[in-house]
Parts: C-alpha cells; structure tokens; sequence
C-alpha cells in the first residue's frame, strides 16, 4: 500500500471526527451554563464508584442515628406539603419481599412525588424526560444504618438543554423540594 493510499483510508475517519465535533460545538451552545462543570463532578463520581452509573447519577445521604423510618416519612409527608408536591405511590419492597418468602429483609421502600403541572411542562419540552417521572426517593437500610437515595436531579437543570421560563423556575422548585426531603429527614430537620 502506497503513502497515498494510507493517507485516503484516514479521510473517512477525519471527515466523522470533525462532523461529530461539529455538532458537540453546537448542542454546547445550547447547554445550560455550567453544565460541562456539572458533567465533571459526575464523570468523577463515576470513577470514585468504579464505573457505576448510579452511583454518578444519584444523591445520597446517611441518616442520622436514632433517627427511624417513621421519623423519614414523617419528614418526606410535611416537606413535600410545605413545598406543594403531591405524593403519589409508595413502594413497600422489603415487605413485599417478605410476604413472598417469609424471610425478614432489611428495610427497602420506594416514595414517589410529583408536581403534576412541572411535569407537563417538562414532558412538553422533552417527551424523553416522562421515563423520569414520577420523583423518587429511596429508603435503604444497609449494614451501617438507613441511608436515603434520589436522582440527582442537577443533571435536569444544570446539564441539559438551556430550560424556557416558565419550566426553569419550576424545575428547579421540584429539584430544590426533592434535595431539601432527602437531606432534612435524613438530618432530622423537620
């Protein structure tokens, strides 16, 4: 193979190197500012949990000691009215799991909120957003205590496309309810 030919055989590659670096400079200019620093913080997250993309993608936070579920969901039922959000479902998974098998399990419950009118705007703006909905946060009980686990919920308004008022506002009061529910009930401030 001549030097010509070799130096065709890269075209192909060079030609889809610069139009997928073509439209990454375009989609960001459309990006909410700072939202290459907040893909950061995830990318690093993602390192720290070796790979796992959950742990990248979520919030957590232990709850204190003495602190119970009931304290929890007491703090969840009056953040959530404080703040106009709508609970919507619960998840009792560790009891489902023991009625199926008639173990005891550790304590793992799924709670669901949601603000009706965001959520429309939301899925107006970006149908793909509804695989997000409703908002949830998790109680696990793991060996060291109960922790409280949610969707980081940055990547809605800090990563994405550049968010219209009305929605910005209101995404960032959904995002502000969900992050003030997991970190006062696991605090005990309430």
């Amino acid at each position: 193979m001549n030097s010509l030919t070799r130096k065709l055989l890269w075209l192909p590659l060079l030609a889809a190197v610069f139009l997928t670096g073509c439209g990454t400079i375009s989609t960001m200019g459309k990006l909410e500012d700072g939202a290459g620093a907040e893909a950061s913080k995830m990318w690093d997250k993602w390192v720290e949990g070796e790979g796992d993309i959950a742990v990248a993608t979520t919030w957590s936070r232990k709850v204190k000691a003495g602190l119970t579920v009931n304290d929890i969901e007491q703090a969840f039922a009056q953040i959530s009215a404080e703040r106009n959000m709508k609970s919507v479902g619960e998840l009792p998974l560790s009891k489902e799991l023991e009625a199926r098998t008639g173990v005891k399990q550790k304590f793992l419950k799924v709670y669901s909120y949601c603000s009706p009118t965001t959520a429309r705007i939301m899925v107006d703006f970006s149908p793909a957003m509804s695989a997000y909905l409703p908002c949830r946060l998790t109680v696990v009980e793991k060996e060291d205590g109960l922790w409280i686990y949610t969707l980081n919920m940055d990547m809605m308004v800090k990563m994405g496309r550049k968010l219209p008022s009305p929605l910005k506002e209101e995404a960032w009061k959904v995002r502000e309810t969900i992050y003030q529910m997991m970190d006062r009930a696991a605090s005990g401030d309430f």
